[in-house]
C-alpha cells in the first residue's frame, strides 16, 4: 500500500514540534544508534548524542510556528520520506521570532518511521 507521504509529514512534524516544545528530553525514541543530527555547524550521531544536544540548547521555553512544510518519497524500495520544513520559533520570553529550517529523513520501520536524518539551521536575513 502506497504511504501518503504528505500526510506522514504533517502528523510527523505535528508530533516532534509539540514534543519538542513540551519535553524535548522525550524525543529519543524518534532516532536510532545510526542516526544523525546537524544542528547549525555541529553534528551529532545517536540517538543519545542527539538528545543530550538538544536537552543542552540555551533555553527553557521555545514554541514553533511551520510556515511551509513540503515532503517527498526519497527510495521508492524503502517508503522513505523527505520532510522539509520552514518556519518561527519563540524562545524564552523573546518577542521576536527567529527563522528556521529543518529537513528530516523518515524511515519506515516495523509500522512506523525514525528519523535518519535530521538537519535544522536557523535562517538569518
Amino acid at each position: 500500500m502506497a504511504v501518503n507521504f504528505q500526510s506522514l509529514a504533517e502528523e510527523f512534524t505535528k508530533f516532534y514540534y509539540a514534543q519538542f516544545d513540551s519535553d524535548r528530553s522525550q524525543l529519543g525514541n524518534l532516532y536510532r544508534d545510526h542516526s544523525m543530527l546537524t544542528f547549525e555547524t555541529s553534528q551529532m550521531q545517536g540517538a543519545k548524542s542527539i538528545i543530550e544536544k538538544l536537552v543542552s540548547l540555551p533555553f527553557q521555553k521555545v514554541a514553533h510556528r511551520i510556515s511551509t512544510l513540503d515532503a517527498q518519497p526519497s527510495s521508492p524500495d524503502v517508503g522513505s520520506v523527505l520532510v522539509m520544513v520552514t518556519g518561527e520559533l519563540l524562545v524564552d520570553e523573546e518577542q521576536n521570532p527567529q527563522r528556521y529550517s529543518q529537513v528530516f529523513h523518515l524511515v519506515p520501520e516495523g509500522g512506523s518511521y525514525y528519523v535518519f536524518n535530521d538537519i535544522f539551521r536557523l535562517n538569518y536575513s
